[in-house]
């Protein structure tokens, strides 16, 4: 098997594993049980748990986001575009795994110091704000450009509680209140 393909798998099979279980839950050894690896091919790939962490993060997010996007602006334009970021989260709250958040579940399992993984968050949220930006700019006329950045925070603030509070309850209503909500603010 080529060094790619046995990365992507270690990749996947972590990625599974956290989202499911935990970061904290998930050990070394179960990944390489998991991944059907042996413990020297891991460590030729990852040097700690943390950088398969990393891995996982990026692998989930950049999924996301072309999904996201791809959803989201196959839609018709204006603000259908920007609620169709509900239905696209009521689509993922309907899948058999769903889990919550794979950022926030990471979070709020390491320790505060662990400033790169924090930072991979980070830089994951960011990016999805940056898509909300981007959404607004091309299907909100009179916005003024001032009110931009709150209100792709806002969006995302929804969005966000959305994803926690649906896993929380394991129903979809915070969704479709978020929803109605964000078509509030929009309009």
């Amino acid at each position: 098997m080529k060094h790619a393909e046995v990365r992507n798998r270690i990749t996947e099979t972590a990625s599974d594993l956290f989202y499911r279980n935990g970061y904290n839950s998930t050990g070394i050894n179960q990944i390489i049980a998991e991944a059907g690896i042996a413990k020297a091919t891991l460590y030729n790939h990852f040097k700690s748990k943390e950088e398969i962490c990393l891995a996982y993060l990026k692998h989930k997010n950049v999924s996301f986001l072309k999904d996201f996007e791809a959803y989201t602006t196959s839609k018709p334009k204006g603000k259908e575009q920007l609620l169709a970021i509900f239905d696209f989260l009521q689509l993922f709250y309907q899948e058999k795994d769903f889990n919550g958040c794979w950022c926030i579940k990471t979070v709020s399992e390491i320790p505060r110091d662990n400033e790169l993984i924090r930072y991979e968050i980070q830089s994951q949220k960011n990016d999805f704000i940056a898509l909300i930006i981007k959404l607004i700019h091309t299907n909100l006329e009179n916005i003024k450009e001032a009110q931009v950045n709150s209100l792709a925070r806002q969006i995302y603030l929804l969005y966000e509680s959305a994803v926690g509070e649906s896993h929380l309850h394991q129903e979809d209503w915070p969704i479709l209140e978020s929803k109605n909500l964000c078509e509030k603010i929009i309009s």
